[in-house]
Parts: C-alpha cells; sequence; structure tokens
C-alpha cells in the first residue's frame, strides 16, 4: 500500500487537470537480472563492472551493477506505466539528475513520482507544463535514480 493516501498506479491516462502538486504515483517492479545488465552495457556502456561479474568483483562497486542508463531506461518505462500521459510523455527537461547507489544484479526496482509544479503554456494553449520529482527506489525504499523533470501535458481537449 502507498505510504501517500493519494500515490496511485493508475491505469487511466492523465492530463494537465490531474496532475495537481502534491500528487504522487507509486508502481512498478523491475528485478534487475544480471544477464539483462551485462546485454545493455555490452551495448551502450561497455565498462567491466557492467558486463563482467570477475571484473566487477575488483572495481570501484565489487560486484556487478547495472549501468545508470540501464537505470535510466527502466525508470523510464515504469513512468510511463505509473502515470500514462494522453498522447505520451514529452519531456522538456531534465534537472537534479543523481544516482546516488549503485543498482546490483538482482536488485528490484519501483518509481515514486511527486508534482511539484503544473502551469500552463502561454505559447501554446492547451498544453502545460508539469514539473516532478522522479526517484527510482530499490527494495529497501531508498533512491538509486533521481531527477527533477519537466514534461509537456495536455489538456483535456487541448491536444498536442
Amino acid at each position: 500500500m502507498p505510504s501517500n493516501p493519494e500515490a496511485a498506479v493508475t491505469e487511466a491516462l492523465q492530463y494537465f487537470e490531474d496532475l495537481t502538486p502534491g500528487r504522487t504515483f507509486e508502481g512498478g517492479r523491475e528485478v534487475m537480472d544480471a544477464e539483462r545488465i551485462k546485454a545493455f552495457a555490452r551495448e551502450f556502456d561497455p565498462q567491466p563492472f557492467h558486463t563482467d561479474e570477475e571484473a566487477a568483483k575488483e572495481s570501484f562497486f565489487g560486484e556487478l551493477v547495472a549501468s545508470g542508463w540501464h537505470t535510466a531506461a527502466v525508470t523510464m518505462r515504469l513512468m510511463v506505466q505509473a502515470m500514462p500521459i494522453a498522447g505520451g510523455s514529452i519531456g522538456a527537461g531534465i534537472d537534479e539528475f543523481r544516482w546516488p547507489r549503485p543498482v546490483p544484479a538482482g536488485e528490484v526496482l519501483s518509481v515514486r513520482m511527486t508534482i511539484l509544479e503544473a502551469r500552463p503554456m502561454r505559447s501554446k494553449p492547451g498544453q502545460g507544463l508539469v514539473r516532478t520529482r522522479v526517484e527510482t527506489l530499490n527494495r529497501a525504499g531508498e533512491a538509486v535514480q533521481s531527477m527533477v523533470c519537466t514534461t509537456v501535458v495536455p489538456m483535456r481537449g487541448g491536444g498536442i
């Protein structure tokens, strides 16, 4: 059960009017499988602590860990599932992006999103900008990734 009574995983499409400051969305469950960690890293971040379990033991991390970019990609999917935006999630910027903890193989990730600000766009009637704090959490509830992002969100009847 979410810690915030307003927190919810929703299947309903969200519009600008739905995303009021303070509202929280939580959800997802992604097991960070060792083989998927290595496959992602071989293609996008080929460093030994992401691609080779033996080499990773001698690294800064002491074990195989997911690339931060793999964590970011998983976060994106969890965000879309927890808070599906009508018309899709259109990014307008990311601030305060951090990876405070590594993600070892076998870790289970979830996401918590808190609406910080929502304002109509002056230049595009029918749309708004929504700033959201996004925390990707491990099974202990600790942030392994955090960011504040801004998304373009349509108003009901406004379109993108």
